[in-house]
């Protein structure tokens, strides 16, 4: 196996820092070198600031094999990432003529401004990278033991040539003969504190693969993450700790990676041939967003009634008004009664209510936070359950609708 490479990614723009636009370069670059068995140790954002670039750039040499920098490349007087990395790794600054070429082309018919000729400049002893989707090339070079790529910040450029160029470039330059493989395992209906408590003994006991607990909105998961020569040989260390976690926690974990709870609510659906209709309060609509977010999810799903107000409650799904003036609509009976009459009102085997106070204030002399889920199954007993979730208003509507399915899930399966 070769030497580990010690790798950091530093995202250049202001816009990055004041939160107008997501880091996802370094999100998509990370995760694919991962798969090259590159270690990833820093990530750095900062923004179009020639004093602080420079101690990012210095500090990046000091201590990285790999510095992949993005953004900074563009035709402005604010794009500063040549000029500060021609003073700090010490190569000169000049203009390639081919790149050069390549943005003449692109103008050919539309006038050229001359500030586009910055973007054919590159760092002296470079390889260029071509951008074949934009103007700006990408280019690397290596000096005094750190091997220094350069690319566009927009996400479709940088791809491409990465894609096209780039990771051929690592490959070959740092002679990587292993891979990192990861797998996440998901879990709902456990804590995230219980689940590591649950696992701490393997977690303490961690070399490769590696575990690592994560917490979401709603639901909990593990990732595992092992290295070595193959993807092949590395899945198979990881499924010998993935059955360990399952002889522990197993009824808990719900699917891995791209799954979701919804996801595997619709396959349970679709697979016994039931259809589910949803009257939903507080959620507004949440639950049956993300279900028929799911291509195909007209095959089990009739449709949802949102009923926020007690009188559509009493009106349009027929809870009668004795039932609310005694029980009140945040309650266990009239959380019963809407998955009932939802069911039977959309012609669905299976209903599904929500109803409670997401806040700011307590409603009926309930707390913010409490709520009551109800399930129907056409011939056996309806239920409701009763929570009390924490957070804003919009935590409480989430995590309703996450424990919801979760419900679902946990009854057909």
């Amino acid at each position: 196996m070769s030497n580990q490479v010690k790798a950091e990614i530093l995202s250049v723009g202001t816009e990055l820092l004041l939160g107008q636009i997501a880091n996802t370069n370094a999100k998509w670059l990370s995760a694919r070198l991962a798969q090259m068995g590159v270690h990833m140790y820093y990530h750095g954002v900062v923004g179009d600031n020639e004093i602080r670039l420079r101690e990012q750039f210095f500090q990046a040499k000091q201590r990285s094999d790999l510095v992949i920098v993005t953004g900074g490349l563009g035709p402005t007087d604010d794009d500063l990432t040549r000029e500060v990395a021609s003073e700090v790794i010490g190569a000169s600054i000049l203009e390639d003529e081919e790149a050069l070429k390549r943005i003449q082309a692109v103008f050919a018919h539309r006038p050229m401004t001359p500030n586009n000729r910055k973007q054919a400049r590159i760092l002296q002893g470079s390889t260029i990278l071509p951008n074949d989707v934009g103007l700006a090339p990408g280019f690397v070079l290596t000096k005094e033991g750190t091997t220094w790529i350069f690319l566009p910040g927009v996400p479709r450029e940088m791809k491409a040539i990465m894609e096209q160029h780039g990771f051929d470039y690592i490959q070959s330059r740092f002679a990587i003969s292993s891979t990192i493989y990861s797998k996440m395992l998901k879990f709902v209906g456990i804590g995230e504190s219980q689940l590591e408590h649950d696992v701490h003994e393997l977690i303490q006991k961690q070399t490769n693969p590696t575990i690592a607990p994560l917490a979401s909105e709603g639901e909990v998961a593990l990732r595992l993450t092992a290295k070595a020569f193959s993807e092949q040989e590395a899945k198979a260390l990881i499924s010998e700790s993935e059955r360990m976690i399952m002889q522990r926690v197993g009824s808990f974990c719900y699917g891995a990676d791209g799954d979701t709870i919804e996801h595997k609510v619709f396959q349970l659906l679709q697979a016994s041939g039931e259809q589910i209709a949803a009257a939903e309060s507080l959620t507004g609509g949440q639950f049956m967003n993300q279900l028929i977010s799911i291509p195909g999810a007209s095959a089990i799903c009739s449709g949802g009634i949102v009923c926020y107000t007690a009188s559509v409650k009493e009106h349009v799904l027929n809870v009668p008004k004795l039932l609310i003036e005694q029980y009140g609509t945040v309650s266990e009976a009239c959380a019963i009664e809407l998955a009932v009459q939802v069911a039977r009102k959309l012609h669905s085997s299976i209903g599904i209510s929500f109803t409670g106070v997401a806040g700011p204030s307590e409603l009926e002399g309930q707390s913010v936070g409490t709520v009551y889920i109800g399930i129907y199954h056409a011939g056996k007993q309806p239920y409701a359950k009763k929570f009390h979730f924490h957070g804003d208003r919009e935590a409480v509507r989430q995590r309703s609708v996450k424990k919801g399915f979760e419900l679902l899930y946990h009854y057909l399966k």
